[in-house]
């Protein structure tokens, strides 16, 4: 299972993941800041419904505001929209 790409941006693969979370990280922001996921093109838009689930599974919150932090904006805005 180590050598399924999560991140397919930054190619992070699943245990790296799987190391961030036991060295500590306990959120989406932790686990980014350890090995660059969602960092890439998307944003985090394919990986980030991954790391939460797995999130969720391994360190056992149910509150997904703890996990994963919101940020504005979701999707890219064109600077004639704003």
């Amino acid at each position: 299972m180590n050598k399924v790409i999560v991140c397919r941006c930054e190619g992070v693969y699943f245990d790296e993941i799987v190391n961030a979370i036991n060295d500590g990280a306990t959120s989406v922001q932790g686990i980014k800041r350890r090995c660059r996921v969602g960092m890439g093109y998307c944003q985090g838009r394919t990986c980030q419904p991954v790391i939460r689930d797995l999130l969720i599974s391994m360190v056992g919150s149910n509150s997904i505001e703890q996990i994963q932090r919101t940020q504005s904006p979701i999707r890219p805005v064109l600077l004639r929209d704003l």
